[in-house]
């Protein structure tokens, strides 16, 4: 099943590997067991570490379980971890051998607070590209806390499982029969989720606060713009931090890139894992899985984190960038994984043979349309402007679909349920201000970025967006406070320009400090 440059991969991925781990399989007279049987022997192969054993429990379809030898297993899979989900797989073993990409100190203690216990079920497709980010995360947490088990669930294969659950999208988190999350989430998302939902076995400690140092300049995102900020002032000898809720920001997001300057194409996750690994060439003092709650500005800025922590900072470069905007209508917040979507690669296969709404005309709207095409009945585009915004191109390509229709001119005014499921949409013709309901299965949002500048909205000047306003050299309206890339108001949001825009923040935070008279920036 795997081929041999995937298995030389292994070999090198599992080299380091020093634990034994077992992998648990159960019997199962699905058709696809074979299959999982056949990728589950090649493991232990490439890394005698690894055993194969089985539980002698039957499945009723494929399913297998991963720890550590002699401990109960609380990481598991129902599925075969193809797609997108053999990732999942591969770093279960590893996170479970110390090995990988690992949360620190203060964050594993945010784990071991939590109280349990604490069962969980995700959800997924083999095609989503935000459900291994969700699996991995809860996997990871597992490690940490013995009350904490974890279970992947390829809805394909549990498709009744899917139908009683009423599961429109994924990933799709459940404690028992209860919906607690759905959707793309960080690692912070998830913890702060879980520390509300099961509570922390030590809120006492929850006032003290660590003190972190003071620092020359702090970076706050961990994008493009980040990163590039964050190397541009090391290497000018400033003291740095990076503080991210996950690196690589909104890049990790992103399929093919092919505008990169000098790189021909590249996608997403490799370009993160890229300016993880330069970042980390250097001593800046990474802080992931973190999220800043008070800017309080003066001499020294001081920086609130919500992992009860804290740290000063001389400079500020905040390269937050932007996140996808909500329509903020009655019943969007409420049908979400239940018929409202933002990611048409995703969620489309849940919707094959349905009628469904893409909500904006631009670019990505238009995209999802088209994309959506190819799977569902009917897609029905909605614009609140008098036109189409997308290029000409995109939009010659979705008049000539006969599965699809849009509407200009027209406002969504609230999502319609029926205590389960989307049902449909309440619109709005702007000119007549005449009301009707479109019957639906699903809704797909597309309607931009909303900048992530709450934290410091009340410290510096923002747009009427919700920019950061800065001048050509990336200085925000407070003295020592910077910001770059798709969170501020310069034009064209491009990872080239944000990467030059960071660059050009750390340039004239350090120029600033270089001139500033003695104690004061």
């Amino acid at each position: 099943m795997l081929d041999n440059d995937l298995k030389n991969q292994l070999t090198e991925i599992f080299k380091p590997l020093n634990k034994e781990i077992e992998i648990l399989y159960h019997q199962s007279s699905h058709s696809s067991q074979n299959e999982l049987l056949d990728l589950l022997n090649e493991i232990p192969k490439i890394n005698s570490k690894i055993q194969l054993k089985t539980t002698g429990l039957s499945s009723e379809s494929p399913a297998f379980s991963i720890s550590l030898k002699g401990i109960p297993a609380r990481v598991h899979f129902k599925g075969i971890p193809g797609g997108h989900e053999f990732s999942s797989f591969v770093l279960a073993i590893l996170n479970l051998g110390g090995l990988g990409k690992l949360p620190d100190s203060s964050i594993v203690e945010r784990i071991k607070n939590l109280k349990g216990p604490i069962k969980l079920r995700t959800f997924i497709s083999l095609t989503c590209e935000n459900c291994p980010d969700v699996v991995q995360n809860l996997n990871l947490m597992t490690i940490y806390n013995e009350h904490i088990e974890h279970e992947m669930i390829d809805g394909g294969l549990w498709e009744s499982e899917v139908a009683r659950l009423g599961i429109q999208g994924v990933p799709a988190v459940f404690n028992g029969d209860t919906l607690i999350h759905s959707g793309k989430s960080s690692f912070i998302d998830l913890l702060t989720l879980l520390e509300k939902t099961y509570g922390k076995k030590e809120d006492s400690i929850a006032g003290v606060a660590k003190d972190l140092g003071e620092f020359d300049v702090v970076v706050v995102g961990g994008g493009p713009a980040g990163a590039s900020a964050a190397i541009y002032s090391v290497r000018k000898g400033l003291k740095t931090a990076l503080i991210a809720e996950k690196f690589g920001g909104q890049v990790q997001d992103t399929k093919g890139i092919e505008n990169l300057i000098g790189i021909t194409y590249t996608e997403g996750p490799e370009l993160a894992a890229q300016l993880m690994k330069h970042v980390s060439q250097y001593p800046v003092q990474i802080l992931e899985h973190r999220r800043v709650l008070k800017v309080e500005n003066g001499t020294l800025k001081k920086l609130t984190l919500d992992s009860r922590e804290y740290l000063k900072t001389k400079s500020l470069i905040v390269t937050t960038g932007a996140k996808w905007r909500e329509l903020g209508i009655p019943g969007e917040k409420e049908y979400i994984g239940r018929g409202v979507a933002f990611c048409p690669h995703c969620d489309g296969p849940y919707y094959k043979a349905k009628k469904v709404a893409v909500i904006g005309g631009g670019n990505s709207g238009v995209e999802a349309a088209i994309d959506l095409a190819g799977i569902v009945r009917e897609v029905v585009l909605i614009e609140f402007a008098d036109k189409l915004k997308a290029d000409q191109v995109l939009i010659d390509k979705l008049k000539s679909l006969p599965n699809v229709s849009f509407l200009v001119n027209t406002k969504s005014e609230e999502v319609l349920g029926d205590g389960t499921k989307v049902i449909g949409l309440k619109i709005q013709n702007r000119s007549s201000q005449d009301t009707s309901k479109i019957d639906l299965d699903g809704i797909f949002v597309q309607i931009g970025l909303l900048p992530n500048s709450a934290f410091i909205k009340d410290v510096v000047k923002t747009s009427a967006f919700g920019e950061i306003i800065v001048d050509e050299k990336g200085r925000s309206s407070v003295e020592g406070i910077y910001a770059a890339g798709d969170v501020t108001t310069t034009p064209y949001k491009q990872i080239i320009i944000a990467m030059g825009e960071g660059a050009k923040a750390a340039l004239a935070s350090f120029e600033d400090q270089m001139r500033a008279p003695l104690g004061k920036l």
